[in-house]
């Protein structure tokens, strides 16, 4: 059960310090190997495309077209009912580091695979300049 990372990935400084801090954990493989190969930039000069944490964005199936909003939280803020979504959780992890229009591949808990394409962002933090989130 984890999410499949393809191609570059982007994480601001701030994300990638506090996942890093995260690392005392048992990460899901692929959260420990993004962390690894991520290209980590500036909070301040991320693109406002890219899905950093606390972003709100819209994913497309990439089979059934179904479109689902949520926002990519730490674990302790999880709330899956209400569209927030763990980081440590196989969809959490495979957008994180995205950007619009590039697709995230995961692995269900029973072993289906899943594909969604970043639709939109809707909210990210950097974007409107709050770089402590």
């Amino acid at each position: 059960m984890h999410a499949t990372i393809n191609g570059e990935r982007t994480l601001t400084d701030l994300d990638f310090a506090r996942l890093s801090k995260l690392l005392g954990r048992e990460l899901p493989p692929s959260l420990a190997d993004l962390l690894a190969s991520a290209e980590v930039t500036s909070s301040r000069a991320v693109a406002s495309d890219v899905v950093t944490m606390y972003s709100r964005l819209e994913l497309v199936d990439v089979d059934t077209f179904r479109r689902q909003t949520l926002t990519v939280c730490y674990p302790g803020d999880a709330e899956p009912a209400a569209g927030f979504i763990s980081v440590l959780s196989p969809v959490g992890n495979s957008v994180l580091g995205l950007k619009v229009g590039d697709v995230a591949r995961w692995h269900t808990p029973n072993g289906d695979t899943c594909a969604a394409e970043v639709a939109a962002i809707l909210f990210q933090p950097e974007a409107i300049g709050d770089y402590q989130k």
